[in-house]
């Protein structure tokens, strides 16, 4: 029997854990666990996913700030702003929601956030310190870290002895998440746009992560029966079956096929994508408790 994995459960877990550990510090040291999040622009989704981050900081009991700046803002005026966040005592994270409007540019911005209070894990100092091993100091980017605690719901913390594989070799997703695979002693792959047949090459893989952007790009064919498979695609795709111009969100994994061949599988949605904002309430703590010269929470 297949197993689903539930990241709406995982998530919730985690939250508990974020919740009870931001408690614990308020009462030891009188403070909140601090969150930032800027937004520039309009873009409706990026708007839904801040507001969707600032509810979940609230619940966590942290202090949730949020920075709305205009469309038309200059980068002299963002990198500003993230030096003020940078300077101020009371935050513990800053996150730039991206996309940004094109004018601006991401990575000065980005690399400009002190790499402690670097939440979302994008800073080349944290990448830096993932690909070296070192967990105590470092933040992991929150996409690749909740979809290694799923990959853990099933196999523990030792992956010795398992094929993983990633597909995709992005700087966000898929260099990241094999840097995680390969410190749980996974013997690690990494497949991309370059590679050849790849089927044949996840056909090896015990545990197949699809991160691509490819709409139901992996079938089953090209799965070892028995693998976990961890699909982190969102894609809209048309749905006709709900009504004329209607769409509906699959993963880079054609879920329906795939499924009775794996062991587990993590649906789209509710599998990974639950995981990204707990992971980045989990770094948020984690940031907290090092600022405070504390022993940081681990999940």
């Amino acid at each position: 029997m297949t197993t689903v994995i539930d990241g709406k459960k995982a998530a919730a877990s985690v939250v508990d854990a974020v919740t009870s550990a931001a408690t614990a510090l308020e009462r030891d040291t009188g403070r909140k666990p601090g969150l930032a999040v800027v937004i520039v622009g309009n873009d409706p989704a990026s708007h839904a996913y801040v507001s969707s981050k600032s509810k979940m900081a609230k619940q966590c009991g942290f202090k949730s700030v949020q920075h709305t700046l205009p469309e038309e803002t200059s980068q002299e005026t963002l990198m500003g702003l993230v030096a003020e966040l940078n300077a101020d005592p009371e935050i513990d994270g800053i996150l730039v929601q991206l996309p940004l409007p094109k004018h601006l540019d991401s990575d000065p911005v980005i690399q400009s956030i002190l790499p402690e209070k670097d939440v979302d894990g994008l800073h080349v100092v944290n990448a830096g310190k993932l690909a070296t091993g070192d967990a105590e100091t470092g933040l992991v980017s929150c996409t690749p870290a909740g979809a290694m605690l799923l990959v853990r719901q099933i196999h523990g913390r030792d992956l010795s002895g398992l094929n993983a594989m990633v597909i995709g070799r992005s700087n966000l997703f898929g260099k990241p998440m094999a840097q995680l695979l390969l410190a749980a002693n996974a013997t690690v792959t990494i497949g991309h746009s370059r590679s050849r047949d790849l089927p044949a090459i996840a056909r090896n893989a015990d545990i197949l992560v699809a991160a691509v952007g490819r709409a139901e790009m992996v079938k089953a064919d090209w799965l070892k029966p028995g693998a976990t498979v961890i699909d982190v695609g969102i894609n809209r795709v048309p749905a006709p079956e709900k009504g004329e111009g209607k769409y509906k969100l699959v993963g880079d994994v054609a879920f329906a096929e795939c499924a009775p061949v794996a062991a587990a599988i993590s649906p789209v949605p509710g599998g990974v994508g639950p995981m990204t904002i707990a992971m980045l309430m989990a770094n948020t703590v984690i940031a907290a408790y090092r600022a405070q010269g504390k022993v940081a929470p681990k999940f």
